[in-house]
């Protein structure tokens, strides 16, 4: 009987995992891991009631369960991180570096350790092997499919993962929860960040990277407002710039358009405007899961989580790869993973987004 260590979380998607893990006759191991354990604004240690729901799952479904603590590797490997790139004005996607650091990283190593032939998590997303090689599919579901979080993850990890919710919608999982009995059924999905969940972002921020004003301007180099610190916001926000009643101005909403890191600037636009459109990206270190794509090929191409896909050419350079869409897209942030698929859904792999031309 092989061995199958999940990654239980505390949520319906991971606890159902499970349930058809035992159900195809595996032996299953629940294996819960705290990334983050500190308390929110409120004073409330998510890990905590997501542990006590762990606890609850792993009694319906008679499987053992173990924790083990990844707070320190995850600050190390991931926060840290995401906080340099912040201060230099990208906007890093933290689930991405997680799952390449933590869930398949030290939590597969855990998982061998214990005797593992497998590792199962949650997540909406498909492997196929093909002639010894292992490939990153999207999920039946695409409106929950989560391969874009694992564009960074190599043979290795790959060829020791199963995801058993592969080929099922949200909907019939919380429906053979309920039917299971299973606690998690009706609970709620974990939103935002990772290690941020639904908390004020921004005041977040500030407690890892002080506040530093600076101006806002037009396009036209005209102030129109002051901000806490550019590295708070994101290309093509419209929200929390406290600006409004500006002499010269059509009644609009105001989109960032630009950051200015050196100088602390903020770049800003009364309504939307060319300049937060782009056709050609930079990506940088691109990691290829299995085939790498010809040089001008077709693609398609996300360049952030539950956009539809989109139609782009793909051309490798010396270190970077350039990415040139079909149509123009809009407010690109750099830092963000721009993650490539086939037209069948089979993902290639993903980078950064190091540069937008212009």
């Amino acid at each position: 009987m092989a061995r199958v260590v999940v990654g239980l979380s505390g949520g319906v998607d991971s606890s159902v995992a499970c349930l058809f893990l035992k159900q195809q006759g595996y032996e299953v191991i629940g294996l819960f891991m705290v990334n983050w354990d500190e308390a929110d604004e409120n004073g409330v240690c998510t890990s905590e009631s997501d542990f006590e729901d762990v606890k609850r799952v792993a009694k319906t479904l008679d499987i053992p369960y173990y924790t083990v603590n990844y707070a320190k590797e995850y600050k190390d490997r991931v926060f840290n991180y995401f906080l340099e790139m912040y201060e230099k004005g990208f906007t890093p996607n933290p689930d991405v570096l997680c799952n390449r650091e933590i869930k398949f990283g030290p939590f597969l190593e855990k998982a061998m350790q214990l005797g593992a032939d497998f590792i199962a998590t949650g997540h909406y997303a498909k492997v196929v092997e093909k002639d010894g090689m292992f490939y990153l599919y999207k999920a039946q579901d695409d409106n929950k499919d989560q391969s874009y979080f694992l564009n960074q993850l190599n043979q290795y990890q790959l060829s020791k993962t199963l995801f058993p919710l592969s080929d099922i919608n949200k909907t019939e999982v919380r429906k053979i929860a309920k039917q299971n009995e299973l606690v998690t059924a009706e609970k709620k999905d974990s939103t935002g960040i990772c290690f941020i969940g639904e908390r004020n972002f921004k005041n977040f921020l500030k407690n890892y990277l002080p506040a530093k004003q600076g101006k806002i301007l037009d396009l036209d180099g005209k102030e129109v407002g002051t901000h806490d610190g550019v590295m708070y916001y994101t290309i093509g926000q419209r929200r929390g710039l406290n600006i409004g009643g500006v002499t010269g101005y059509d009644d609009d909403r105001w989109f960032v358009v630009k950051k200015d890191v050196k100088n602390n600037i903020l770049y800003v636009h009364c309504g939307e405007c060319e300049q937060m459109y782009s056709t050609e990206i930079l990506v940088q270190n691109f990691h290829w899961i299995a085939d790498k794509i010809e040089d001008s090929a077709q693609c398609f191409v996300k360049i952030r989580y539950r956009q539809p896909d989109q139609k782009a050419i793909l051309m490798r350079l010396n270190d970077d790869v350039k990415i040139i869409f079909d149509k123009k897209q809009k407010a690109i942030t750099l830092g963000q993973f721009a993650v490539v698929y086939d037209a069948d859904g089979m993902c290639y792999g993903g980078g950064e987004i190091k540069e937008i031309l212009k």
